[in-house]
């Protein structure tokens, strides 16, 4: 039986087939870095969904008016700034629309700060997931997200 790890992505505007075959000889590195590739693709189409159900501009909003910086005690505050009441009511206001379910409103309330985190993160110029890392396959990825 062959050993594979395959994605396939076939709605709207994400067409994507990926796969990679294992075997004895396939070498730590490549699986790493398929997944690493597979995880920022999916990482993309999370946030470009969320998007099309919340107003995430105003969590950017909120976030480009944190003071931004690279040392601890700055990134310490950073994280306190993006887990305070102000930026929490955002999430609150986005997330909480008439007919969404307690249950719905709590899950879009959880991948929202994750969203902002992460975005705050990433202004700090921290990486917080696999795309900032320079991967030969994955150049065309971040080159799109880029754009």
């Amino acid at each position: 039986m062959e050993k594979t790890i395959q994605f396939v992505a076939n709605y709207d505007e994400w067409q994507a087939v990926k796969k990679l075959g294992i075997d004895e000889k396939t070498d730590p590195k490549t699986i790493m870095e398929f997944l690493a590739s597979l995880g920022t693709s999916l990482d993309n189409k999370i946030e470009a969904n969320l998007g099309k159900i919340v107003d995430l501009k105003k969590i950017d909003a909120a976030i480009s008016e944190l003071k931004i910086g690279k040392t601890d005690s700055e990134i310490a505050e950073i994280l306190a700034d993006v887990n305070s009441r102000k930026i929490n009511a955002i999430i609150n206001e986005i997330c909480e629309k008439e007919g969404r379910q307690p249950n719905e409103q709590r899950e879009l309330k959880g991948f929202c700060r994750v969203y902002a985190m992460k975005t705050a993160l990433k202004k700090c110029g921290l990486n917080v997931d696999y795309s900032g890392i320079e991967i030969p396959g994955m150049k065309r990825i971040m080159k799109k997200k880029k754009e």
